[in-house]
């Protein structure tokens, strides 16, 4: 699936990923290929995303490692759009 996570400077990340995981107002959740349509508000957490991401150099001090492996950002709130396989994450 596509995701693009975007913050109000910039698009921090645009790819192809695996699975992404949300800190939703009802609590994490994670979102894998083909999964239904969602909207939902977002809380202060970490946006995990499993896959291969290749992060502009300009913005990979925003993102970290856990002990999973998976790429983690961590976000005071926003909003997240699942749609057709595209994820669209609006974060500050």
């Amino acid at each position: 699936m596509y995701l693009e996570i975007v913050s109000p400077e910039a698009t921090l990340f645009a790819g192809e990923v695996t699975s992404v995981t949300v800190p939703g107002v009802n609590g994490e959740f994670q979102m894998l290929t083909d999964h239904a349509p969602i909207v939902s508000l977002l809380q202060a957490g970490n946006v995990k995303v499993d896959g291969d991401l290749t992060i502009d150099e300009e913005y990979e001090a925003r993102f970290t490692k856990d002990a999973n492996g998976k790429t983690v950002l961590p976000i005071t709130s926003g909003t997240v759009e699942m749609k057709d396989n595209k994820v669209i994450v609006l974060a500050d």
